[in-house]
């Protein structure tokens, strides 16, 4: 009878460790040229925003020299009038119109802070805040105690 082999040789354990030992040895280079094609790739990125972002900057800049387009701009955005000509100015009819039939301003609203002191009383008191623009009801106890007597 012939002897049996074994099935793992020494040939064939060193070769599964030498095998290891490069799989292990290539894999933080591997890891490296990953991460820094990612970044090259993120910087790419980065520099065709900026140049877009410069493009737009000239194109802005070559509108800014020209003198026409400054006096469009000055007319739309400051309604600026050349001296000479007659300028006229449209009011919005709808706004001019809903003060002279109330006759009053609009109600303001409180400023931020106001509105959330209101908050913190209300809440410490027990009832809901009251709407914005509206005072909160004062507690009826103290109503009738400073009405007048008489």
């Amino acid at each position: 009878m012939t002897a049996k082999r074994p099935q793992l040789t020494g040939r064939a354990a060193i070769l599964a460790v030498v095998v290891c030992a490069i799989a292990m040895s290539l894999a933080y280079p591997v890891r490296e040229y990953v991460a820094q094609r990612r970044q090259i790739a993120q910087l790419e990125e980065q520099q065709a925003n900026a140049l877009r972002k410069l493009q737009r900057l000239e194109e802005r800049r070559r509108r800014l020299e020209d003198p026409e387009y400054i006096k469009r701009l000055a007319k739309e955005r400051l309604f600026f009038c050349e001296p000479g000509a007659d300028c006229y100015q449209v009011l919005d009819e709808g706004t001019a119109e809903a003060a002279a039939k109330a006759g009053t301003k609009e109600p303001e609203r409180p400023a931020w802070y106001v509105t959330l002191w209101k908050s913190f009383e209300a809440a410490d008191k027990g009832r809901p805040a009251a709407p914005q623009g509206q005072q909160s009801p004062a507690p009826a106890a103290s109503a009738s105690a400073s009405a007048p007597a008489g």
